[in-house]
């Protein structure tokens, strides 16, 4: 299937260009961005498209940056050169720039203007990928998924919970919060025990008196009421 030449826009500070391929959705792109050039392939809408361009000056491959966005895929290429003036043009070819690059004007400041103006707005390109040696199909800002942030290894209080504070001082349950010893209670509930056998013994053996029959006897002893005649 034959390849598509995809639009650019750009725009520059002193030390930096702001690229955008301007292609909605772009899939399985692969990015190849040297010293001196930008290469470019992808897929947008099922279709194919590419980028060969050669730079007007030398750029910082290794310090630049690019992510794939809904709209378009963006990048920011360091100049080599950072103390310099503005590139008059983005491409060395100058007949080729006016067929395939469009100036980015949300972005663009006049030279005169760069001190007021300040750097780009990065906050698009937050988590963007590295550009130099050439880039393939990557996920954009999945670069630091490699380890969990601190304190994810556990959840939080859950160190404490071999013993639940305060349980060991329940009454009676031998903690130090008071109360009788569980030993003492259960010697004193077997002593109780000891105490109801001793008195069934007592008793059988006629040691212990029957009130009862004490009782019957008191009455016995009364004198008689005399009737009202």
């Amino acid at each position: 299937m034959a390849s598509n030449t995809a639009p650019i826009k750009y725009a520059q500070r002193s030390d930096s260009l702001y690229i955008s391929i301007a292609l909605p959705d772009v899939k399985d792109e692969t990015i190849d961005l040297s010293d001196k050039a930008l290469k470019f392939k992808g897929t947008s809408e099922e279709k194919n498209y590419e980028v060969d361009i050669e730079f007007y000056e030398e750029v910082d491959s290794e310090g630049s940056t690019y992510k794939v966005l809904p709209r378009s895929v963006q990048m920011q290429v360091m100049k080599k050169e950072k103390e310099g003036d503005f590139w008059p043009r983005l491409l060395k070819d100058k007949a080729l720039e006016k067929n395939q690059v469009k100036i980015d004007w949300d972005r663009y400041v006049d030279s005169d203007d760069e001190d007021d103006a300040g750097g780009f707005d990065m906050s698009g390109l937050e988590g963007g990928m590295g550009m130099g040696g050439g880039m393939g199909g990557g996920m954009p800002g999945m670069g630091g998924m490699g380890g969990m942030p601190p304190g994810m290894g556990g959840m939080p209080g859950m160190g404490g919970m071999g013993g639940m504070p305060g349980m060991g001082g329940m009454p009676g349950m031998g903690g130090p919060g008071g109360g009788m010893d569980m030993e003492a209670l259960m010697k004193q509930m077997g002593n109780m025990g000891d105490l109801g056998e001793q008195m069934k013994d007592m008793e059988k053996n006629g040691e212990l008196e029957d009130d009862d029959d004490d009782d019957d006897d008191d009455l016995d002893d009364l004198p008689d009421l005399e009737s009202d005649k």
